[in-house]
């Protein structure tokens, strides 16, 4: 809880304490006047002053929101010494802010959640011995361990070993890439099983995880300030209150009928009917495996008119899948899938499980290979039924003698390999990260359903994938190999046109995810992705996107129908002050009452209708 939200609840929880201690001294023990009158203006003083001072910051920078009414009605209690009126109206207020800072979000925490992930110390080696440093000890040059799936300290180039990482939170390429001495390595990236050797490139200041936070720092600073909802019908609602209750004041001669309109105008309809509504909103949508961080995305998301995607892991699985085999001449389809596939069983390659998902869906039976290797930089080789099997890339022809290598296709976007059988070449493989089977539909259905007149695709992957992958959804929009600076210039300046959500799930995302109106996270592969973000997906779904924008529709329903219904009550209820048939007190307990029944209707939010997507 932090100190805004600590500070509301408090004074919330004292307000009502002195309420029903002002009434047990003044109904029940019927003591001297000052006596019960003591703990209304000791809440009027430690709380109102507190609240008043928030206002006052408010109103200097010319913020007429829905706090104005509340703040004069608590200054013209005091010195009207309606003590009682004034605590009610701390209450109402402080309660109000306590509901609404429940669900909020501390930002910083993105930046403490980047600077927990990346490891404080480097295993650095000297000769036979190695020694843990912090990272501001490393120097370029320097020779550093990796061990098994720790997180690679510094950008820098392999020296031994042969392994694995994982850099799709960082790149958006959506395969865990292959290591070997001379392969570049990524700070932030996670190591796979084996232990690599590597040379830092970079200071650990000047590497991509660092720039990555620097990014993400600017971006918080340089966060848009949204007009909240409650604040928009405040405008509106508060000059007419106030104008009406110093018509009263002034035509009767009586200050009482003054404090009595205010205190009926205090619009706790939006200060209490708003909150419930997005609380119970969040509720539900929990319920849905949809985590909302932060509420002014509920209000917000229904107003975006452009939508940018990223690719890997969003609009599609994040996983490679066999898309193409091009056989060459004898050698059919099933056969150098067998192959492969028996082959494939034994290798520890990052596209070797793809190969078998495919064999598997294919139903080829698969047979016992012997003779298996697998060298660095000479591919996967062995034996299947008595035939010689190798599995290479297209940069392995050179120092290879293969027969028929003049049927070899031309080099294409996206990952492949090579399949030879006999030493002839007998197949290409060609791999690509599938796009999601309800993105298609989900795309289609932007623009009619909820007003998104524009749709893009920003990625850090190659063109050739990203356009393959927006054709396949129905995106003409397309930005590729873009970097996290530059995805953040990108949403900035839609962010000039129109309001706009961001849809992500990488770290390389998290920039961009705050800096938009709206940032949704897919998955639960980041921390620093769900801290950036106002909403997190738990389920890697875009149909859950659509039930969260039907949920922000019908929060903000039901939001508008509570606060504009409990303003006209209050309007209705102003006229009876005004014509002196409520007394302030009396005005405090309608003000209750309407403020139940807002409360009431917005408590709808929390229950879910029959449908939630449309697609």
């Amino acid at each position: 809880m932090n100190r805004a939200e600590r500070k509301s609840l408090i004074i919330a929880v004292c307000s009502v304490t002195a309420i029903f201690l002002h009434l047990f001294l003044r109904l029940g023990v019927q003591t001297a006047v000052w006596t019960y009158q003591f703990p209304l203006v000791v809440t009027l003083v430690l709380g109102g002053i507190p609240l008043f001072y928030d206002i006052v910051k408010k109103l200097a920078k010319r913020d007429l929101g829905v706090d104005l009414l509340a703040g004069i009605s608590i200054l013209a209690a005091a010195f009207l010494k309606e003590y009682l009126a004034g605590a009610f109206i701390v209450l109402m207020l402080s309660g109000g802010k306590a509901l609404e800072n429940y669900a909020a979000r501390n930002a910083s925490s993105v930046l403490r959640a980047l600077a927990k992930r990346l490891p404080s110390v480097a295993h650095r080696k000297k000769e036979s011995e190695i020694a843990d440093v912090s990272l501001d000890k490393i120097a370029v040059g320097d020779t550093l361990v990796i061990f098994p799936h720790e997180i690679c300290p510094v950008d820098g180039t392999v020296l031994e070993g042969h392994g694995v990482m994982d850099e799709s939170y960082l790149t958006g390429e959506p395969f865990r890439m292959s290591k070997v001495p001379g392969s570049p390595v990524l700070s932030g990236a996670i190591n796979g099983d084996s232990a690599l050797i590597i040379t830092a490139s970079k200071l650990a200041v000047d590497s991509r995880y660092a720039k990555i936070t620097e990014v993400l720092r600017a971006s918080e600073k340089n966060r848009p300030q949204l007009r909240r909802l409650g604040d928009q019908l405040g405008a509106f609602y508060s000059p007419v209150a106030l104008a009406l209750a110093f018509a009263a004041g002034t035509i009767s001669g009586d200050p009482i009928r003054f404090l009595a309109v205010l205190v009926v105008a205090t619009p706790c309809p939006l200060l209490i009917g708003i909150p419930v509504a997005i609380i119970g909103s969040i509720s539900l949508s929990a319920k849905r495996g949809i985590i909302v961080k932060n509420p002014v995305a509920l209000e917000q998301i229904d107003a975006c008119a452009t939508v940018i995607f990223d690719k890997t892991g969003t609009l599609t699985y994040g996983q490679p899948s066999l898309s193409e085999i091009l056989c060459g001449p004898g050698f059919s389809r099933e056969e150098v899938l067998r192959f492969s596939a028996s082959l494939e069983r034994y290798s520890r390659h990052p596209l070797a499980q793809a190969v078998l998902a495919a064999a598997q869906k294919e139903k080829v039976p698969l047979h016992e290979p012997a003779e298996i290797s697998e060298k660095p930089g000479r591919g996967l080789r062995g034996i299947v039924s008595g035939r010689k099997i190798e599995i290479l890339g297209r940069s392995s022809l050179s120092s290879e003698k293969l027969r028929g290598t003049e049927s070899l296709p031309p080099a294409a976007g996206g990952l492949e390999c090579l399949v030879a059988v006999d030493e002839t070449y007998a197949a290409t493989f060609r791999f690509r990260d599938e796009p999601r089977s309800d993105g298609f539909p989900f795309i289609r259905h932007l623009g009619p359903r909820h007003h998104l007149n524009r749709i893009l695709v920003v990625s850090g992957d190659r063109e050739s994938e990203v356009r393959y992958l927006a054709e396949r959804v129905g995106i003409r929009e397309v930005y590729a190999e873009k970097s996290p600076e530059e995805k953040l210039s990108i949403v900035r300046a839609e962010m000039g046109k129109a309001k706009t959500l961001f849809v992500g799930d990488g770290i390389n995302d998290a920039p961009a995810l705050m800096a938009a109106t709206v940032g949704i996270a897919i998955g639960q592969n980041s921390d620093i992705t769900s801290e950036a973000a106002g909403v997190v997906i738990l389920d890697s779904s875009l149909t859950k996107v659509d039930e969260f924008m039907h949920i922000s529709r019908r929060m903000r329903s039901i939001a508008l129908q509570s606060s504009a219904g409990g303003m006209a009550l209050s309007l209705i209820g102003m006229f009876f002050a005004a014509a002196g048939c409520l007394a302030p007190v009396a005005g405090a307990v309608c003000q209750e009452i309407i403020d139940l029944l807002a409360v009431a209707n917005a408590l709808r939010a929390a229950f879910p209708p029959k449908e939630l997507s449309d697609f």
